[in-house]
């Protein structure tokens, strides 16, 4: 039963040892994206679908 009890300590102990290394690689920008903003321009803009009352507008815009 005790080996029950040291297994459980070793593995919290193991998990704050993660947490911490996580909590230390994001504060320090590990996974901050630097490759994305620079192509963004590259590719297409996605469609935005119009409703029915913006195509109206636009088409009176043309008056």
């Amino acid at each position: 039963m005790s080996v029950i009890y040291l297994l459980i300590a070793i593995s919290i102990l193991v998990a704050i040892g993660f947490f911490i290394a996580f909590v230390r690689a994001v504060k320090t920008g590990q996974y901050d994206d630097d490759y994305t903003p620079s192509v963004r321009m590259l590719f297409d803009d996605e469609l935005v679908k119009k409703s029915g009352n913006d195509s109206y507008l636009e088409s009176n815009n043309e008056l």
